[in-house]
């Protein structure tokens, strides 16, 4: 059998993890985007919404048809921030909390499964590697100015 490429198996499993949640989310008439900017919205205090999509890892494009699908189903209100008068404060709705905690406990669902199923020390070595290719990209160390790798 030919080897899969580290790439590969990331994307593919991103794509299952990406796939379980959206159509968990569709129960609910959410999608996985949405449940992910509702568990990034602090539940008491909100969110700038300049702090958004860096800690979401999101475009802006992306992020703004979210929160107005997010707002257009009562699950955020937008309000001028009091601390930067240019700026907007996202926070959550009543209905808006209730999906967080939803949301919150099907992620805790994934984790505790998974770890029902994968020692912990496997986990450990995982989030190591994780953590080394996110460092490794971030550096620039896997392509170089002039094409090659290091």
């Amino acid at each position: 059998m030919k080897e899969k490429t580290i790439d590969y198996i990331l994307r593919a499993t991103w794509q299952a993890v990406s796939r379980m949640y959206n159509e968990e989310a569709a129960k609910y008439g959410a999608s996985m985007s949405v449940g992910f900017a509702l568990l990034s919205i602090d539940k008491e205090q909100g969110i700038p919404s300049t702090a958004l999509g860096p800690q979401m890892g999101m475009e802006a494009t992306s992020l703004t048809r979210t929160l107005k699908s997010m707002e257009d189903k009562g699950l955020i209100v937008k309000k001028k921030n009091p601390v930067d008068g240019r700026g907007v404060l996202i926070n959550l709705t009543k209905l808006g909390k209730e999906k967080r905690d939803l949301s919150k406990d099907r992620v805790l669902t994934f984790n505790e499964v998974i770890k029902q199923h994968i020692p912990q020390e496997k986990l450990d070595a995982f989030i190591e590697v994780a953590e080394k290719i996110n460092e490794l990209i971030a550096d620039r160390q896997i392509f170089t100015n002039d094409g090659d790798s290091k």
